[in-house]
């Protein structure tokens, strides 16, 4: 059986200094965030997450090895997130994929690069496929009680809570822009896009949060 991923005793170890220096995908933003940020709604980058793409069927070898691996167990239906240890989530995106979401590697000490190496090698040659996306995307942050009308005016889903509870999370589209919705609290949303889209879905919500501002 596979080890489970864990969280390294000494996160220092894994060159805390180097990932000082990187960048995120909405550093450049932080001020307009900050700006258009209220006690009705607040947006802010949550960088630097670790996301590992998994393609796998649940109960089959692969399916197990990779739950054996995650410590967690595969969603078995949409919106269904499920909870592994060292703040893992594992998101459903369709019956035979899955996005595994772990903290940032400064935070965890495990390189992405070396969760998503350990994966596959718990996967080995069963039917499946393992692939690091930590760097393709980041994630947007947007709480406060006004949250959820700000993405209604983008989102084509139904948001209320009884469709789209707290724990759930749904591939979407903000406009015309493709996103993962996940709800993590009662009035707070994360949003994770594309790198190449940041820009863009930041000042689309910004605008969308004036009204509240």
């Amino acid at each position: 059986m596979a080890d489970v991923l864990t969280l390294a005793d000494d996160p220092t170890a894994r060159g805390a200094e180097v990932l000082g220096h990187r960048r995120s995908p909405a550093h450049h933003l932080r001020a307009e965030m900050a700006a258009g940020s209220a006690a009705a709604v607040a947006l802010r980058e949550v960088a630097f997450l670790t996301q590992v793409a998994l393609r796998t069927e649940p109960g089959t070898p692969g399916g197990d090895a990779l739950e054996a691996a995650l410590g967690a167990v595969l969603p078995r239906r949409v919106g269904e997130v499920t909870e592994g240890p060292g703040g893992l989530f594992v998101l459903w995106l369709a019956p035979d994929e899955f996005l595994a979401v772990a903290p940032d590697e400064a935070d965890s000490g495990v390189l992405t690069t070396e969760y998503a190496a350990r994966l596959a090698a718990a996967l080995g040659d069963r039917r499946g496929q393992v692939v690091d996306l930590s760097a393709n995307r980041t994630t947007l942050e947007l709480s406060g009680p006004a949250a959820r009308w700000v993405l209604d005016k983008a989102c084509r889903l139904d948001l209320h809570p009884r469709v789209f509870p707290v724990g759930a999370a749904l591939a979407t589209q903000l406009g015309a822009t493709p996103a993962i919705l996940w709800r993590t609290a009662e009035q707070t949303w994360r949003v994770l896009v594309r790198s190449s889209f940041t820009t863009h879905v930041v000042r689309w919500l910004l605008d969308g949060m004036r009204e509240y501002a």
